[in-house]
């Protein structure tokens, strides 16, 4: 359970409002989508990937590749967007990252990119819309 708090804040009423049951699901209740199953994913224009809780800018498009996994991946978010928890959940070790302006679930961060940074921030394409430039 979170207990910061964030500078955009809602009621639960106000985000279920908001957000579609399925964005819900993933970024209220640390849910994942399908892999495969978002548009984003094949996403390839130059534009900006924001919060689709805040709309906070999250990644800038030329950040983003192709990792096979089914899921929007990124090597690095724009500075300050995100922040990271530790994920213990289904038996795994993994860190989670969520909106620093909203705190929404957004994905999880893996250490198996591409140069420069070798960090793999795969993302719910759910928890995001795209801004084009």
């Amino acid at each position: 359970m979170q207990t910061k708090t964030f500078p955009v804040t809602r009621t639960e009423s106000e985000w279920r409002e908001r957000l579609t049951p399925e964005q819900y699901f993933v970024m209220r209740g640390h849910g994942t989508e399908a892999p495969g199953s978002c548009a984003l994913n094949h996403e390839k224009r130059a534009g900006t990937f924001v919060c689709a809780g805040c709309d906070q800018p999250l990644f800038a498009a030329r950040q983003k590749f192709e990792s096979g996994t089914g899921w929007p991946s990124f090597n690095d978010p724009i500075e300050g967007a995100v922040e990271a928890s530790e994920d213990a959940s289904h038996g795994m070790r993994r860190t989670e990252v969520h909106c620093s302006r909203c705190g929404s679930h957004l994905g999880h961060v893996f250490p198996d990119g591409p140069p420069p940074t070798g960090l793999r921030y795969c993302i719910n394409g759910i928890a995001m819309n795209f801004l084009p430039d």
